[in-house]
């Protein structure tokens, strides 16, 4: 029989197959045993199961669901294929065709519907995890410094994109991302995991902003490992500067590694900007040291009152590298800067071993200089630590700088005035 409304083939069943019966207008359910036994003709042919749905069967053998229906806004019919049987079970097709027809309830086209979700799911699956991560580290990168942007993009290859990054940034979740991370746990590098699930939220609250998923599936996923312990770096006691001098002045170091120490102390920077300085970053006649935002752990420039002493070790550093572009170049390639690890490695052959890091220079120089009573916030401003307060900040900066400079040259004189004192005589006797 013809079907009123569309040209599909409407098949009478006879009531003793499980009571299915199709007639004019009328049509009796199908069931599975019906939908399994169905044969194949010469033609192909529909079975009716009712409310639009309706098995098509092929000479080819194969068996697909269609949903008929009126297209809400200009009435035409017009098929929708939900997918091949027995793939599609007869209860997941009526649960589809259920689906669509409250869709047209609010007069909404299906088969409109299905190709804008098909769109959608596409794009979902383009928008992989490590394509956002790279938009982000792209705005990321304006607001740090070029080691930290390093060890950012390092960190989250080695740890996360080899089993997250192709994953569709709608099917991150917790539960995956926590399993990943595990091993990281097992190390115990708590910090790695720290910093990670750090990152890992910043991402995800970027993807949020900008649309691509509702929510943050991994907020509370630092939660599931234990905090890592705050440990200090090492650092000398104040008292413990003339023991420093006295073994720095007799260690057997190259020249190069102990200026690179003495710059390091005396300036208060860190130790990547230290390794990194260029002749170029150096105002002669100012006596001032600009460090570029690229340069700085805040990705804000730096500039650095330079002591008599410190323009006097410029003059001896002359010769050595003022050919170059680095102050302190490599000793294998001068064309790159001296290793960052450099002076750590000297000062452990020195002796002091868990007792004093490079980076620990700066805590050395914090607490004598708080201890002497400078001004807190222009200690700050020389360790280049960046105040929340912006307003307050640019101020610092713009006024501290004649402060930060006496209080700069009153530092020099003490490191110098320690190698003249005369209780280094009643130390341990370490020599080099």
């Amino acid at each position: 029989m013809q079907h009123p409304d569309f040209n599909v083939t409407l098949i009478v069943t006879p009531a003793n197959i499980d009571g299915n019966v199709a007639m004019g207008n009328t049509t009796s359910r199908l069931t599975n045993t019906l939908v399994k036994q169905s044969k194949v003709r010469e033609k192909e042919y529909n079975l009716a199961d009712g409310d639009g749905l309706y098995l098509r069967v092929r000479p080819s053998g194969t068996r697909s669901w269609l949903f008929n229906y009126s297209r809400p806004f200009n009435k035409q019919r017009t098929n929708l294929s939900l997918g091949k049987y027995p793939n599609l079970s007869l209860a997941d097709a009526r649960r589809e065709a259920q689906s669509f027809k409250s869709l047209l309830a609010k007069h909404v086209d299906p088969k409109v519907y299905v190709i804008e979700q098909a769109r959608k799911e596409g794009i979902a699956h383009l928008t992989t995890f490590e394509v956002v991560a790279n938009k982000w580290l792209t705005l990321k990168r304006e607001n740090i410094s070029a080691s930290y942007y390093k060890k950012i993009t390092s960190r989250l290859q080695l740890h996360v994109y080899k089993k997250l990054g192709k994953t569709p940034l709608h099917k991150v979740n917790a539960a995956d991302t926590i399993e990943i991370l595990e091993p990281l746990a097992k190390e115990g590098k708590l910090e790695t995991i720290d910093n990670i699930c750090g990152w890992l939220n910043e991402i995800m609250v970027y993807a949020v902003n900008t649309g691509l998923i509702f929510s943050n599936p991994l907020s509370g996923i630092r939660k599931a490992f234990n905090a890592p312990k705050t440990v200090n770096l090492p650092t000398l006691k104040p008292e413990e500067l003339p023991d420093l001098m006295l073994v720095l002045e007799n260690a057997s170091v190259k020249p190069p590694t102990k200026y690179l120490i003495h710059w390091q102390l005396h300036t208060m920077v860190r130790p990547g900007e230290a390794a990194g300085t260029l002749w170029d970053e150096i105002n002669i006649k100012k006596a001032l040291w600009t460090i570029p935002a690229e340069r700085m752990k805040k990705n804000r420039s730096h500039v650095v009152p330079l002591s008599t002493q410190m323009m006097d070790l410029l003059e001896t550093l002359k010769p050595m590298s003022g050919y170059g572009k680095f102050v302190f170049p490599g000793h294998t390639n001068p064309n790159t800067p001296i290793n960052s690890q450099t002076a750590n490695m000297a000062l452990k052959r020195m002796g002091f071993k868990g007792r004093l890091v490079s980076h620990g220079l700066r805590a050395l120089a914090s607490t004598t200089l708080n201890e002497q009573g400078f001004n807190p916030d222009v200690i700050e401003a020389a360790l280049a630590h960046v105040d929340q307060n912006t307003i307050r900040a640019t101020y610092n900066r713009a006024e501290y700088i004649e402060q930060r400079r006496e209080m700069m040259q009153w530092w020099s004189d003490h490191i110098n005035g320690s190698n003249n004192r005369k209780d280094i005589e009643n130390l341990d006797g370490r020599r080099l």
